[in-house]
């Protein structure tokens, strides 16, 4: 069977989504070990917080997969669709819990290694998830889907409903104000000025 799920690595998104929706449960299989860790870190970053992750994502692809039947390729792309998806189920989340103090929740476990440069790397990831959960929700989206997912401006902006020129902004914004939260930790951090 792995031959077959190899067979299926240069196969686009659609054309598996389609497949299944025609009853192939290999495309499934494909699609879902290609899609599913990147839709769950990206809920992660939005959420800070793997359990509510998790579900998001379960949540997304089970919406994915009740998709797949009326897929028209052509239409969107799967990717932009299901980060929609998600980043809607994390919003709803987030709204859900906005009475919830920013210090009451917990800081996500990290499993690198001891050693000084894991150490270092740690506390950069810890502070970077820090400053991106004290960015306003929209520009937050906005990095993390630029940044850290690495979709273009026209895919965030399918995804979060706006205009280019809006998401252009918010990362702006977004970018301006983690480096501005993070500059007076730069030496802590490992960075030199230069």
């Amino acid at each position: 069977m792995n031959m077959a799920l190899d067979a299926l690595s240069d196969v686009s998104d659609e054309a598996l989504l389609v497949a299944f929706g025609n009853g192939d449960r290999e495309a499934a299989q494909a699609l879902t070990l290609r899609l599913t860790p990147r839709v769950l870190g990206f809920a992660a970053r939005m959420l800070n917080d793997r359990a509510e992750a998790e579900d998001v994502a379960q949540e997304a692809m089970l919406r994915l997969w009740r998709q797949a039947p009326e897929w028209r390729q052509g239409e969107a792309k799967v990717t932009t669709w299901l980060y929609r998806v998600v980043s809607n189920l994390c919003t709803d989340r987030l709204r859900k819990s906005r009475g919830q103090a920013l210090d009451s929740v917990p800081e996500p476990e990290d499993e690198s290694p001891g050693a000084e440069a894991g150490l270092q790397q740690e506390a950069r990831a810890k502070a970077l998830e820090q400053a991106l959960q004290e960015l306003p929700e929209r520009q937050r989206q906005a990095v993390i889907l630029r940044h850290i997912e690495g979709f273009s401006n026209p895919e965030i902006a399918q995804v979060m409903d706006i205009g280019v020129e809006a998401v252009e902004s918010l990362t702006a914004r977004g970018k301006r104000a983690l480096a501005a939260n993070l500059a007076p930790r730069r030496a802590e951090l490992g960075y030199e000025d230069g």
